[in-house]
């Protein structure tokens, strides 16, 4: 079964669509340049919403200990996810289950970053980007190698039309979505959303046969 992350939440209409569709994690946005950023204060909120056994998941970018520890206060169960510049001691050093994304490109050696963060829970893969965090680009996937030890979660570009070819490719552990279920930067299509974990869904019914 492939796993659901519906990320960069900001509405309480957007967190209840995404767990009546079935999503297994919910992604919060702690950085603050980000157009779908929320505060801790926020996230708290928000994540109350969530029933057992869905995630919440933080995302951060080169983060401060006191950016991390407001969001830990916030979210105290949640996932990490670093989306930055992060060196393998910046991730270790919180002590807790973490996601390493990782922005893949000609010449990336996939292999050797999953290696060297192989504490990580998983590998999330997305386009490089101007910046930082998802850019809503699908990246090649013919660059993944199949030597790859880690989890992967896929992510970039999908949607409910793509999506589906994505699992059938890469066969990931999860798949991570954004702007693929967006009317707007931030604003989830509840519509959208049941559609993109329909394909996930069909996808996954279709490899089982």
């Amino acid at each position: 079964m492939t796993r659901i992350k519906i990320c960069g939440l900001t509405r309480e209409a957007d967190v209840e669509a995404a767990i009546a569709a079935g999503a297994d994690a919910i992604g919060f946005v702690f950085y603050a340049k980000s157009l779908r950023a929320v505060t801790p204060e926020r996230a708290r909120v928000l994540a109350r919403l969530l029933p057992p056994f869905v995630t919440p998941v933080g995302l951060f970018v080169n983060a401060t200990d006191a950016e991390l520890q407001a969001g830990f206060d916030a979210l105290p169960n949640m996932l990490v996810q670093f989306h930055g510049d992060e060196t393998l001691a910046d991730c270790e050093r919180v002590n807790r289950p973490y996601l390493r994304a990782a922005a893949v490109a000609p010449g990336f050696d996939l292999v050797d970053f999953s290696s060297r963060f192989s504490s990580a829970q998983a590998i999330l893969l997305d386009a490089p980007v101007d910046g930082y965090g998802g850019g809503g680009k699908v990246f090649d996937w013919s660059l993944i190698p199949p030597s790859v030890s880690s989890r992967l979660v896929l992510s970039g570009g999908l949607n409910a039309a793509n999506v589906g070819d994505g699992i059938r490719q890469v066969r990931p552990w999860a798949v991570d979505v954004s702007s693929g279920v967006e009317v707007s930067k931030g604003i989830k299509s509840a519509d959208l959303i049941h559609e993109f974990c329909r394909a996930v869904k069909r996808a996954d019914a279709e490899l089982s046969q």
